[in-house]
């Protein structure tokens, strides 16, 4: 059986999106991202889960990336990275990201579930943690938040 969710990402300016996760019911397997972006200025921009499912205060209420292991930031592929971070999402010349990744790292089900947490697409690139300041080891220098949701269950 697959498990299913999906993300809704709505925003204060024209940015808005659906993302959809599927992982098979095992739990140990990837989680695949699929959906697109719209209102995105092209190039590239951070696409991270947060820690809370909170948006009463918009996207600032989602809390920091999603770090149950306590760990800095870094790129989808690192070793040291908070579970939440997805690197990033390209947007093309008509203003659209298509999302198409697998996170080994990411789960649907159990106690690190990202269900009930928040997907947040930033405004700028992620630099993945290779700064050379303080902030990049928490967000990547990825700048503010563009449009954000609560990734739900789904059927």
């Amino acid at each position: 059986m697959v498990l299913k969710a999906v993300c809704v990402l709505k925003g204060a300016g024209e940015t808005s999106g659906t993302v959809y996760f599927e992982q098979e019911e095992t739990g140990s397997a990837p989680v695949k991202l699929t959906g697109e972006i719209k209102g995105l200025t092209p190039g590239e921009h951070g696409f991270h889960v947060h820690a809370f499912g909170d948006n009463t205060n918009g996207c600032i209420s989602a809390g920091p990336h999603f770090n149950p292991h306590n760990k800095t930031h870094g790129g989808p592929t690192d070793e040291e990275r908070h579970v939440g971070d997805l690197g990033n999402v390209i947007a093309e010349s008509n203003n659209v990201a298509k999302i198409d990744i697998q996170d080994s790292m990411l789960t649907l089900t159990g106690p690190l579930s990202i269900i009930g947490r928040t997907m947040v697409i930033h405004e700028k690139t992620d630099d993945l943690g290779k700064g050379d300041n303080d902030e990049s080891k928490k967000t990547g220098n990825a700048g503010g938040r563009l449009a954000c949701g609560v990734i739900g269950i789904t059927q």
